[in-house]
């Protein structure tokens, strides 16, 4: 026995090892994405539902309210415009 017959022994050795070590990995990983998918397609199906109320929220709560605000903000500039013109200030009572 010389040192390339051995050399050789090992190289083959080790390659039919990674061989074996890849397809047990990936054997694995399509193992372990079977069991994940449903997982996934729930977490997808809870982001969407998460996205329509969010867009619900921000339609039908978010805008309205928004616009009330501004509403009472452009009275209340209104109330503060005239009060300066008539010289009263803010606050004061009627004596």
């Amino acid at each position: 026995m010389s040192i390339e017959w051995f050399s050789d022994l090992v190289i083959s050795i080790f390659g039919i090892g990674a061989g074996l070590a890849i397809i047990v990995i990936a054997v694995l990983a399509f193992l372990m994405y079977r069991r994940i998918k449903p997982i996934l397609d729930s977490v997808r199906t809870a982001a969407r539902s998460v996205e329509n109320v969010a867009t619900t929220v921000e339609t039908e709560v978010a805008r309205p309210l928004a616009q009330v605000a501004a509403l009472f903000h452009g009275v209340r500039q209104a109330i503060n415009m005239v009060s300066r013109f008539t010289g009263r200030k803010e606050g004061d009572k009627d004596e």
